[in-house]
């Protein structure tokens, strides 16, 4: 482990960071969000369950989207069609601006309470990014509420394709290096809550850390993460008490 941290402090220049579920607290905004309307449609069912249904179809819905390869279709419009597919299953009547306006909720989400403070060190020590599934003007309105200025801020539109496609993480690392044209693919540490998205960047070539926040085990993929952390908070321990 102490040769592993020694060679990630030393080449690593560049963190790039998933955005929804890493950054910023997707299960816990939105359900927060969507509670007051679920109780105004009359729905009993429970709130959680409502977000994890919607993100588990949105995720299944983007991957067959890359499988299948037949363009890219912007997160927000699988968004509109998850949350739809969600509330009829659900039970619940619902409009088109219903559809639209949940979905414009994932740009307000707020960071995990230990994210800002932690980016800020890791400032000090390397170059930040964010590489997301979200489309370019999510991105951008999504900037505001989270509060913190990463030096590249890369949309999978870019690529054409979502995370975990290796295409993503390529076009990831051409807008890195011609920022910095120094960066080498391993000089590149990815950062994710999903272990799908790390074993994607692991397998790209770049290195991988994955924020355990929840505690569960990374699964037993030949493409480990090169660090496991907790959190923010301990991510900027180990790479910068160097």
């Amino acid at each position: 482990m102490a040769l592993t941290l020694d060679i990630l402090t030393r080449e690593v220049k560049v963190l790039a960071f998933d955005q929804y579920g890493t950054v910023v607290d997707i299960q816990a905004g939105l359900t927060e969000a969507v509670t007051p309307f679920l109780a105004e449609k009359g729905w009993k069912g429970n709130p959680h369950q409502f977000v994890t249904w919607w993100r588990r179809t949105h995720f299944e819905d983007s991957m067959i989207d890359s499988l299948i390869d037949r363009g890219h279709t912007p997160y927000r419009q699988i968004g509109h069609r998850a949350v739809g597919q969600v509330m009829d299953r659900a039970g619940i009547e619902h409009s088109r601006s219903d559809i639209e306006w949940l979905v414009n909720l994932i740009e307000e989400l707020k960071p995990f309470p230990d994210v800002i403070q932690a980016l800020t060190r890791l400032h000090t020590h390397y170059r930040l990014a964010v590489l997301s599934n979200g489309d370019r003007d999510m991105l951008e309105a999504a900037k505001a509420h989270i509060g913190y200025d990463f030096d590249l801020t890369i949309s999978v539109q870019e690529a054409g394709a979502f995370k975990p496609d290796k295409r993503t993480y390529s076009k990831a690392e051409e807008i890195i290096r011609t920022a910095y044209p120094t960066v080498e693919r391993s000089s590149i540490l990815f950062v994710a809550n999903h272990a799908f998205d790390c074993i994607g960047a692991k397998a790209f070539g770049m290195r991988a850390a994955f924020i355990d926040r929840r505690r569960r085990p990374f699964g037993q993929s030949s493409y480990q993460p090169d660090l496991i952390v907790q959190n923010f908070t301990e991510l900027a321990a180990v790479l910068c008490d160097i």
